[in-house]
């Protein structure tokens, strides 16, 4: 049983963690959660490598982590999760440079923005925070295998309650596009993702797990409007919207990525530093039968293998 809460800060979870000689890749590491995460993992120890798709917001962050945690390993890749060909060629460069990857973080994110779409065509949202990193992962695997016991963390959200998958349309070509309803259904396909990653991967010791970090203001809501954050608000349970700082908002993410009692499992959702529940009516927290479901979980990769023109390694 965690011994943390809501309230954990990244500090409080990575206190007296040993992670020297660990080799660890986070997505999404320009700003905010990522940069966050970097922060903690590389203050115990690690060798980090940050992704983004930013020159000059990844520069900046190197900057900032370098700073923070002066004679920590810093190194850094640009790779665009939206264009599945920038995602190779930013996977090649990984692998050349990190053979072995212990922890594979996927924090990158689009949410609540207007009908837009990834160089592939995709939606933006699915076609980001789920089909991107499906290939980037299947490029890494090979790596994360090599250094197995090892775990890949994706960042999916309570938001995953606004939208199970729709595997009819889940590009929006032919009904009518909902932000948050595709939102919810790129956030269902992260934990759909970290089940279906379990299944094939944990007898090779590499185990997935799926964070939701909470209600952070970062740069990730940077298309949310006032109505939008009525909405959240409205779905926040009796006491309203709950807003984390971003310590405590990257302290699940670290949490998945170094706790020993997580050692040996995964297929998992987590939050607030500790495995959640099935959802319940009436009750806030959980994760959705919907986004465990292990014949949707195969469904998706099916799917993704299909959108992304190759299987996974």
């Amino acid at each position: 049983m965690s011994q943390f809460d809501a309230s954990t800060c990244t500090d409080d979870v990575i206190r007296g963690v040993d992670l020297c000689g660990k080799q660890v890749v986070v997505t999404g590491a320009s700003s905010g959660l990522g940069v966050e995460t970097a922060r903690s993992l590389a203050a115990a120890g690690a060798d980090v490598l940050l992704v983004a798709r930013n020159t000059g917001k990844l520069e900046t962050a190197l900057a900032t982590l370098r700073s923070a945690v002066p004679g920590a390993s810093f190194d850094s890749v640009l790779l665009d999760l939206a264009d599945l060909a920038s995602v190779r060629s930013g996977a090649d460069a990984i692998l050349a440079r990190c053979p072995r990857i212990d922890v594979l973080v996927n924090n990158a994110g689009v949410m609540a923005c207007p009908l837009m779409r990834t160089a592939d065509g995709l939606e933006m949202q699915f076609g980001t925070n789920h089909v991107g990193h499906f290939l980037l992962t299947a490029r890494l695997m090979p790596a994360l295998c090599a250094a197995a016991p090892s775990r890949i963390v994706n960042l999916s959200s309570a938001g995953h309650k606004f939208g199970a998958m729709n595997f009819d349309d889940p590009n929006y070509e032919q009904r009518e596009y909902n932000k948050w309803v595709a939102y919810g259904e790129s956030k269902t396909a992260n934990v759909l993702f970290t089940v279906g990653l379990e299944r094939r991967f944990a007898k090779r010791g590499v185990h997935a797990l799926a964070v939701h970090p909470g209600v952070i203001m970062t740069e990730l809501s940077r298309h949310m409007e006032e109505a939008d954050f009525e909405l959240l608000q409205s779905r926040g349970g009796p006491e309203g919207l709950q807003l984390k700082s971003v310590e405590q908002g990257a302290a699940t993410s670290v949490w998945a990525a170094s706790a020993a009692e997580l050692e040996g499992r995964g297929g998992l959702y987590l939050e607030d530093c500790h495995v959640a529940g099935p959802a319940a009516v009436g009750q806030d927290g959980g994760v959705e039968a919907y986004a465990t479901d292990p014949d949707l979980a195969d469904r998706l990769w099916d799917v993704s293998e299909s959108l992304v023109d190759e299987p996974f390694a």
